[in-house]
């Protein structure tokens, strides 16, 4: 069914090319850099996921950025010299500054276009659990369901989506400022993997911490059992960061423990990956309750 409005999303959610593709999802690129070149995050057409984890394993050291207001400007203004309004589903604006650009430029456009509506949405998710709430948005999208009721979902659902993400080197975490050095440095002799979450206020979180991968593998798992997932509602998304092997087997004890659910391996997109580093496992779902913490 024809829309009076358009629904976009940015690339910060890591939604898999080949969805996009197959629901003609518009994406925002967001930009980094790698070895001093800027590249925008286009789902890993431009540069392939195990290539940009390769050279991070060689040393490269990954750079993210925000859009300026500018570069919303050029995405919404077409949009809207159609006829048609906006719906844009964001990434969590805890972590960067770039829906502040998006709000200034929703303010500009709506002086010039009058008429017209935008709705932002800050989902104040990133990555896997923001594909999930794109996924399902968009479906109600497709179905010919208003903006307003498409964000009012949003609003209410955004924090039932979750994810445990673990982590190979605690050195990218000590890069990010996310864990201290002599953290970093007591946890790698140790074989401690923290468990990173995504909190209730959008931001990224260091929880537990398990020694050695395999126990955290089988530790988020139990975390995502307990979490009780809807397989109904939405499959689970397990990504990886160039480390397909984990992720078969995460996929595999996830099927064990949860009859019936659709379990999707994917990618860890750049953005998350200049954070967590090669070898990250994340599993990523709809719960049936909302993120406390």
């Amino acid at each position: 069914m024809a829309q009076d409005y358009i629904f976009i999303t940015d690339s910060d959610s890591d939604l898999p090319y080949h969805l996009k593709e197959q629901y003609d999802i518009p994406v925002i690129y967001m930009p980094y850099a790698l070895d001093g070149k800027e590249y925008f995050d286009d789902l890993g057409q431009t540069l392939d996921h195990k290539s940009y984890y390769d050279a991070m394993r060689a040393g490269a050291n990954p750079v993210t950025s925000a859009l300026n207001e500018a570069s919303y400007l050029d995405y919404f203004e077409p949009i809207l010299q159609e006829g048609k309004d906006i719906l844009f589903v964001a990434f969590s604006s805890k972590l960067s500054c770039t829906l502040q650009s998006a709000a200034s430029a929703r303010e500009k456009l709506l002086e010039k276009y009058p008429d017209r509506k935008i709705t932002i949405v800050d989902t104040l998710r990133i990555s896997g659990p923001m594909t999930l709430l794109v996924l399902k948005a968009h479906e109600m999208y497709r179905d010919g369901r208003p903006m307003d009721e498409i964000a009012s979902w949003l609003e209410s659902n955004k924090l039932r989506a979750q994810a445990f993400f673990i982590v190979d080197d605690l050195k990218y975490l000590k890069r990010g400022g996310r864990i201290s050095a002599t953290a970093a440095t007591v946890g790698s002799m140790l074989d401690l993997k923290p468990i990173i979450v995504e909190a209730a206020d959008g931001s990224l979180q260091a929880g537990d911490k398990i020694r050695g991968r395999k126990k955290a593998i089988a530790h988020i798992v139990d975390q995502t059992v307990a979490a009780q997932p809807d397989p109904e509602e939405s499959p689970i998304i397990v990504l990886n960061a160039d480390s397909r092997d984990d992720a078969e087997r995460t996929k595999a004890l996830l099927e064990q423990k949860i009859p019936g659910v659709n379990v999707l391996i994917e990618n860890v997109g750049p953005v998350i990956g200049a954070h967590a580093g090669p070898g990250t496992i994340a599993i990523c779902f709809i719960g049936k309750e909302p993120v406390k913490a």
